[in-house]
Parts: C-alpha cells; sequence; structure tokens
C-alpha cells in the first residue's frame, strides 16, 4: 500500500501531546501553510487539544521538524489535518512516512473513513492509500466563520 514506510534514520515519531512545540506548530502552520495563515493561537491552541496530535522529531537535538493531528470520533471516522514538514527537512520521505504512521495508530479503530483535503500534496497521501473521493457530489460542507 505504500512505496515508503519507513522512518529516515536519525528521526522519531511520538503522540506524546505534552512533547509538542506548540508555539512552532502554531508558527510553522499560521505563517507559512496556505491552509492555517493567518490562524490565532487561541484558535490553534484548541484545535490541537481537541485532536490527535502526532510530532516528528530529530532524536539528536529533540527539534521537532513535522506535525500532524487528527480529529476522530475513534469508532467511525476521522479527518486527517495541519500535516506539516520543517522546509528544512524537506525531501527525507518525512511527510510519507508520518502519515503512514498516522494511519497505522488509526487502524485498531476499525474507521469506516479517514478523510483529508489537500490543494497541493496528492502525490504524498496516494503513496499511502488516499484517493479522490468516489462520488464527490454525495458530500457537503458548511462553511463557519475562521
Amino acid at each position: 500500500m505504500t512505496e515508503s514506510t519507513a522512518l529516515p534514520d536519525g528521526y522519531e515519531i511520538s503522540t506524546d501531546a505534552a512533547r509538542i512545540d506548540v508555539a512552532r506548530v502554531h508558527h510553522w502552520l499560521s505563517t507559512d501553510a496556505y491552509w492555517a495563515l493567518g490562524r490565532p493561537r487561541e484558535k490553534h491552541d484548541a484545535a490541537m487539544a481537541g485532536s490527535l496530535n502526532f510530532g516528528v522529531y530529530d532524536e539528536t537535538s529533540g527539534e521537532q521538524v513535522a506535525y500532524a493531528r487528527v480529529v476522530t470520533d475513534r469508532a467511525t471516522f476521522a479527518y486527517l489535518c495541519d500535516v506539516y514538514v520543517s522546509p528544512d527537512v524537506r525531501g527525507k520521505g518525512l511527510g510519507v512516512a508520518l502519515v503512514t504512521a498516522v494511519c497505522a495508530h488509526l487502524e485498531p479503530f476499525g474507521l469506516r473513513r479517514t478523510l483529508l483535503a489537500t490543494g497541493d500534496a496528492h502525490g504524498v497521501y496516494e503513496k499511502v492509500g488516499f484517493t479522490a473521493l468516489p462520488a464527490p457530489e454525495e458530500w457537503m460542507m458548511r462553511v463557519g466563520t475562521p
């Protein structure tokens, strides 16, 4: 199902929310991620508090280099979002490894579906088994306030 699932040497993934460098992740997302530009810190903190959080860390320095979060009921549905890899370490396979680890973490829940939205990283997600919606005309959304 995946082209690459191994985390490159020198990196580790953790679901320990206490390890997340919240200020760093907020900075990444609010200044460099097209889907979250300008996101206020209080919105970011609330989003993290209601999610499963995943961090990728440099094993030597302990520095966080990537992040993802999942909103889920842990029974039928999950929404993967805010996947971000620091520009300093892009191209090493960390994105695919992170999404692979997220999917493996969700597997025991027996979810009916996991969704995500992306404007530019289809190839990354396809490597982990994501496909376009088979019937997008069946899906709807309600846009709220930012």
